[in-house]
């Protein structure tokens, strides 16, 4: 329930500080008032775009408070979701607006970002104005609507999440087939690159090992001539080789042995390096017995160093490992294309499958909605043809989508006719502003008790009604005020005026130096004044104020 609203500085209002009730309330005023100006500001609050231009002349800011009652509302996880506190009996929205064009919103004192704002003031109050009748031919509106009447909240639910399944499927499909395209535009290319790297046959170490050979082969004669030289040296065919020296030695250093213990240590060490120098001098002889040059050879080293070496700098790197492991990742990456086909069928195999079963649910959901209508239709001529609408028919019209949208495959419209005989035609198209404005009367009054909304505020939607209709529009958002919920409206109609718990006015007074907006709750004698000045105009009579004093149901 909103409790009061505080203005202050906004367009003509310098300062205003209203509260209200529990019930049916009705605000009157002359045109031009400022009635707009006090809606205005409740927009503002609840989180409707700012214009710094709202600002009252003369003022650096305005501000905008409005407390309420929201122990009714089960607010309570929203708060916490959002890092709110929580005052079930005073939940006070603050709007702050500079003349620089900077805005601020606060919950209970919290600084919040404009859309937590706008969500929170959705939930608290429906302001429902002569724009709002736009509505009526909405398909949007008209699907909440039904929605709404048709009590679809859970299927629908489990509607928008296999809807959302369904779309997230689609998705990866698409990204799936796109992956699969852009693969198949390179598969020719990888399989290029792993065929020249398979008929290369490389194995690790090659590299090494053969620039070792190319080294050997390039230099045959020089390593065989040294070898030949080193083998001279150690065993060759004259006296002074370092064999027969050592030889010599070891048979000097035996000979003494026998009376020289020492000398034995030197033998055995003389032994062993014979033994050693003599197998070196065996196995360097062999050597340089297989050391030939052999240009055939060579070349074949030269061509096979080249294709190692081509391919490496082809792709960019210095190794066969790391060329042994591209050709893995190739033929890795030509595997997952391979498979990408499988993966597009089973993804596709899930896809048809939350599309049966999406379309069964909009199916369940279309014949709850269809029911749904039925009853409101029903419902809502009897409501109007009291109204002044005695040959009032009104249907729903359905047509089904051929492609799952958010909210089902049920295209709607609204068909209505107020004469005998007339064709139905989409309710936008036929019902005049009054028609229209009780319809939405209508419509409001059937989803209030629907959804519960505990505050509503009509703006001037009795237009273009008068006389015994108007009482009767009256009567219905008397009713509503019953039922556990504020219904704030306002009106140029006596007859609806009268019918309110509480009565404000909206006037305006002038100042010294400018004219202001005021707004001011009615005593009864006050009230009479003012419903009969709503009955004759600005000249109010006798007539007027008996006639007054029976719309409120006052004796004389």
């Amino acid at each position: 329930m909103l409790a009061s609203l505080f203005i202050q500085n906004f367009a003509l209002i310098d300062s205003l500080n209203i509260h209200f009730n529990e019930g049916f309330s009705v605000i009157t005023g002359e045109t031009g008032a400022g009635k707009s100006i006090i809606l205005g500001a409740l927009g503002l609050v609840l989180g409707q775009r700012a214009d710094g231009r709202s600002i009252k002349n003369g003022a650096d800011k305005c501000v905008i408070e409005a407390v309420f009652n929201v122990s009714q509302y089960e607010l309570e996880e929203f708060f916490q979701t959002n890092g709110l506190d929580y005052d079930a009996e005073n939940c006070i929205l603050r709007r702050e607006l500079s003349i620089n064009g900077k805005s601020r919103a606060f919950v209970n004192d919290s600084p919040v970002p404009l859309n937590i704002l706008k969500e929170l003031g959705v939930k608290l109050i429906d302001i429902h104005s002569q724009h709002q009748n736009l509505l009526l031919g909405d398909t949007h509106f008209q699907m909440k609507v039904i929605d709404i009447m048709a009590n679809t909240e859970s299927i629908l639910s489990n509607y928008k999440d296999e809807y959302k399944n369904y779309v997230f499927l689609q998705k990866c499909l698409k990204e799936l087939k796109e992956k699969s395209n852009q693969s198949k535009e390179e598969e020719d290319y990888l399989k290029f690159q792993l065929e020249q790297l398979a008929e290369a046959h490389l194995s690790d170490k090659e590299q090494e090992i053969l620039e070792q050979e190319q080294e050997t082969l390039s230099h045959a004669e020089e390593i065989k001539y040294s070898l030949f030289k080193i083998t001279q040296l150690l065993d060759g065919d004259n006296e002074n080789t370092i064999l027969s020296a050592m030889k010599e030695a070891l048979s000097i250093s035996e000979s003494i042995s026998s009376y020289y213990p020492k000398a034995k240590q030197a033998t055995e060490r003389l032994r062993s390096d014979y033994i050693d120098l003599d197998d070196l001098s065996s196995e360097l002889n062999n050597q340089k017995e297989n050391i030939e040059f052999d240009p055939d050879r060579l070349q074949w080293v030269n061509d096979r160093l080249n294709t190692i070496y081509s391919l490496e700098q082809k792709h960019r790197v210095s190794t066969i490992s790391e060329l042994l492991t591209l050709q893995d990742e190739y033929s890795l990456r030509l595997k997952e294309i391979d498979a990408y086909d499988d993966q597009i069928k089973q993804k596709q195999k899930k896809l048809d499958s939350s599309f049966t079963h999406l379309c069964q649910l909009a199916k369940d959901l279309s014949n709850q909605r269809k029911a749904g209508a039925i009853s409101m239709s029903t419902k809502l001529m009897e409501m109007l043809m009291p109204l002044g609408m005695p040959n009032i028919r009104f249907n729903v019209d359905f047509v089904t989508k051929k492609i799952p949208e958010q909210d089902g495959m049920d295209d709607l419209c609204f068909m209505f006719s107020a004469n005998k005989n007339s064709e139905l035609l989409p309710v936008a198209q036929t019902a005049s502003g009054g028609e229209i404005s009780r319809l939405m009367l209508c419509l409001k009054a059937m989803i209030a008790k629907y959804t519960a909304l505990p505050s509503i505020i009509f703006d001037e939607v009795d237009t273009g009604v008068s006389g015994d209709i108007a009482d009767k529009m009256g009567t219905i958002m008397k009713e509503l005020g019953k039922h556990n919920m504020q219904v704030i409206t306002i009106t140029h109609l006596p007859q609806i005026a009268a019918m309110g718990t509480c009565h404000f006015i909206v006037y305006k007074e002038d100042l010294k130096d400018s004219t202001v907006t005021r707004i001011k709750e009615l005593d009864s004698n006050e009230r009479i004044k003012e419903i009969a000045r709503m009955l004759s105009g600005s000249t109010i009579t006798n007539a007027s104020i008996i006639n007054a004093k029976e719309l409120l149901g006052i004796g004389n």
